[in-house]
């Protein structure tokens, strides 16, 4: 199969949105005629659309977590993707199951959510095992901003400004021993800040702390990051502050959020999904249109640009997410069919 391979400068404006923020939630779920009467049927759709769609004054509420900006410098080889996903959009459609398992629960319940103090351990199979704090996470190594696709295992996509420093620089600071392999990260396991951790019934039945992993190489890679904002502010909580894992080329749960630990072991972890449902999810995750979710076809996805419900375009899904070139070598000699 010829497979064509698409550069950073293929793509086109028309694929992305611009930063304003979009104000015509109620206007739409009113256009729908969703009466008073109806709701109780309509629930469903209704809450949908609430999720999908957010008044730019619930963005900036009072009651919202309090960003800070950031001192960053522009990848030049990752800052043509404009303009982009709208930045309400990215801070209101989220999953993060430790605040609920619906799109908009995360934005609701997490704006008290507490980053400083916070605590970073990297340890294992390295030389020099390091405990970073909230303004380590900042100021330790060089901010850049990437503009990078993300898309998401149930078909939709969004294009965000990523602002962090590569888990390389990372992890070469620690000193990988020669007989590690694979790292395995883990997100933070505070029940009385994290509702689903305190609630299995609202945390969808997951066993915490979500727990990823990579292979060694897959993290070295330079396009593997470690975000610490997004859109030139520090990053909310219902985005995976204060540190997250961004790995473009793989589905979005792969990019594990509030990271406090990331330990370099000899054997391959057993991710958080994998575990619940290991026919579904394996331990790769690569975005590949040509195998498909039990639940859902990944040959297209939804891409949540700026405007309303019915102005969302689909659009074909690439191979690694359109990352090829710079990750296909790293699975020469593995089965993606298999290897999911």
């Amino acid at each position: 199969m010829l497979i064509r391979l698409r550069k950073k400068s293929d793509l086109k404006e028309s694929q992305l949105t611009s930063e304003d923020t979009y104000l015509n939630r109620r206007q739409i779920i009113k256009s729908l005629g969703l009466s008073a009467l109806m709701l109780p049927l309509a629930k469903p759709l209704h809450a949908a659309l609430l999720d999908i769609f957010s008044d730019s004054d619930s963005a900036q509420s009072d009651l919202q977590f309090k960003r800070r900006k950031l001192n960053y410098i522009k990848n030049s080889h990752y800052d043509s993707l404009s303009p982009l996903t709208p930045e309400n959009k990215i801070l209101q459609y989220n999953n993060f199951y430790e605040f609920g398992t619906g799109k908009g629960d995360p934005f609701e319940h997490a704006q008290q959510f507490k980053v400083d103090p916070w605590s970073l351990t990297i340890d294992g199979l390295v030389d020099k095992p390091i405990t970073l704090n909230y303004e380590d996470l900042l100021k330790r190594f060089t901010i850049e901003e990437r503009l990078y696709r993300m898309r998401c295992v149930e078909a939709w996509s969004m294009n965000i400004p990523w602002l962090g420093f590569t888990l390389a620089s990372l992890l070469k600071s620690v000193g990988p021993k020669l007989n590690a392999k694979f790292v395995r990260f883990e997100t933070l396991h505070d029940p009385k800040q994290m509702r689903g951790q305190a609630s299995r019934y609202v945390g969808g039945g997951i066993d915490y702390p979500y727990v990823e992993g990579l292979r060694l190489d897959e993290a070295m890679n330079p396009l593997t990051l470690l975000s610490v904002g997004l859109y030139g502010q520090t990053l909310a909580p219902q985005n995976g502050a204060p540190i997250r894992l961004v790995v473009p080329w793989k589905y979005g749960f792969k990019s594990i959020k509030s990271i406090v630990k990331i330990t370099l072991t000899d054997t391959a972890p057993i991710n958080t999904w994998q575990k619940i449902a290991s026919n579904e999810y394996g331990f790769y995750a690569n975005v590949n249109p040509a195998v498909d979710h039990p639940r859902w076809s990944q040959a297209s996805e939804r891409f949540l640009g700026e405007g309303n419900l019915f102005s969302q375009t689909r659009q074909k899904t690439l191979l690694f997410n359109g990352y090829q070139e710079e990750v296909a070598s790293l699975y020469a000699n593995l089965n993606l069919q298999k290897n999911y």
